[in-house]
């Protein structure tokens, strides 16, 4: 399908409706982020994903929008439950769940010091499980233990000793999301995820040191924890190979499902049946079960991160926010002037929930949620606010998106090469391998930068503050 762009407003551009589209398509970018500046055909899913029975309002592109897995990853779609809405796995993608944490520590950059940073990541490099298929901080007794964890989430680590409370109150739906159905998680999903609770894994995951290196709004940012030149810790991870398995098992479920739902999509990738159906609801179940499994992984890296601190820097950290950018949820949207129950899908796009939203915790409240944008290696991250007035379902961009695959990465950036430029700039890194660290080399990127300007100038979050690594362990 050609897809044509109107420029709509700043930071706007529209998809109109053709073909079996049933509602436009809206892409919030900047000229130089629009995807076919880079020859990425992701607006051609924006567009297959305004086909899907039930869409409302507009099939969404977030500023970092690229190609994905039948829905572009930056990718938000809401469909009406009531009018036969479906859910679709490939609006969620295979890392449910998969996020980003933000802990701040009692230190700032220039008490922390090089040697004792060094120090830090060394602990870092020894404790941190990563890589493809490595094993995890968190020993399982059994898949009885595992169903209390999918049904549990980062609750259920806290109440074995891995976290504080205040955690929970800093955590999207408090570190547990509701209806899990550990029955329709397979048991070939449980024996991929058993031996993995407390690791990074690999491709883009990372635990990395950082510092404020800028605050916009010193109000928001006050609430947040945050202050200049603090040190913090991001976190991005998710629900490792039980995520993907359970992905792999419903995409399948659904595509022998689409006959019997006479349902017609332009790209079997985008294999959905009705929210309200059988399959619709073990997906729910199962999507729920493994985003609660991605949850407990990060609070388990979060104490490991704690540990690393008291043991190198004598300071502790405190959770600043935690937030999912895979995942479908059921909320309540007002669309032309009534409330409906709505399946909202955000793939690679996060919540963004405004001031005074009731899905905030008491100490949020006045400020907005905290949205969490990584950069990549060697770049900025950005703290941002939600804001009122966000037609996309409180939805924003969930870091810089690709614009080289990982097979081009590897012919233009070597391993070794890129440690050695990002030491010199005073970034310490331990990777896990030479060839994933050049995949995920900054140049196969968007400019963060670009994406958290578009993001705000297009009215979806605020600029709170922007913070630059110290340090990164890769997966």
């Amino acid at each position: 399908m050609e897809v044509v762009l109107v420029e709509e407003g700043p930071y706007r551009f529209r998809i109109e409706q053709r073909d079996q589209m049933r509602v436009p398509g809206v892409v919030f970018a900047s000229q130089a982020l629009v995807p076919q500046v880079a020859g990425d055909r992701a607006l051609e899913q924006v567009a297959n994903v305004a086909t899907l029975p039930g869409i409302v309002r507009a099939s969404f592109a977030m500023p970092d929008v690229h190609w994905g897995y039948g829905f572009p990853i930056g990718g938000v779609a809401a469909t009406d439950i009531a009018e036969g809405g479906v859910i679709s796995p490939g609006g969620v993608g295979f890392d449910i769940s998969c996020g980003v944490r933000l802990l701040a520590a009692g230190v700032e950059r220039a008490e922390l010091g090089h040697d004792r940073l060094q120090r830090l990541m060394d602990i870092l490099d020894v404790t941190i499980p990563r890589g493809m298929g490595r094993g995890g901080l968190w020993k399982l007794s059994g898949s009885e233990e595992m169903d209390e964890l999918l049904v549990g989430g980062a609750r259920y680590a806290v109440e074995h000793g891995h976290g504080v409370p205040r955690d929970l109150e800093r955590c999207e739906d408090y570190g547990v999301l509701d209806g899990a159905l550990p029955g329709q998680v397979s048991r070939r999903a449980v024996q991929r995820g058993i031996d993995q609770v407390g690791s990074l894994g690999s491709g883009n995951h990372f635990l990395e040191v950082q510092a404020v290196d800028r605050i916009d709004d010193p109000d928001t940012a006050a609430v947040f924890g945050l202050r200049a030149d603090q040190v913090c810790v991001m976190i991005h991870c998710g629900s490792r190979g039980l995520g993907h398995q359970v992905c792999t098992d419903h995409v399948h479920a659904m595509d022998e499902a689409l006959h019997r739902y006479r349902i017609s999509v332009p790209d079997r990738q985008l294999a959905c049946t009705p929210v309200d159906s059988p399959p619709g609801r073990d997906y729910l179940g199962a999507m729920a079960a493994a985003a609660n499994y991605g949850r407990a992984n990060r609070q388990l890296l979060s104490e490991a991160a704690r540990r690393a601190f008291v043991t190198a820097a004598g300071v502790g950290l405190d959770l600043v926010y935690d937030i999912s950018h895979n995942m479908a949820k059921l909320e309540t949207h007002e669309i032309d002037g009534v409330s409906r129950h709505l399946c909202v899908h955000r793939k690679g796009a996060t919540r963004a929930l405004p001031p005074g939203d009731t899905g905030l915790p008491p100490d949020l409240a006045r400020a907005g949620q905290p949205v969490l944008i990584p950069g990549t290696m060697g770049t900025a991250s950005y703290v941002m606010v939600g804001l009122p007035g966000n037609d996309a379902f409180h939805s924003a961009c969930h870091g810089a998106g690709r614009v080289w695959s990982r097979h081009h990465a590897l012919r233009m950036v070597r391993g070794e090469q890129l440690r050695g430029e990002l030491e010199a700039r005073g970034i310490a890194v331990r990777p896990s391998s030479w060839r994933g660290l050049a995949e995920e080399a900054p140049r196969a990127y968007k400019d963060v930068d670009e994406v958290a300007a578009a993001t705000e100038g297009a009215g979806l979050a605020r600029i709170v503050a922007r913070l630059v690594p110290l340090g990164v362990v890769k997966g």
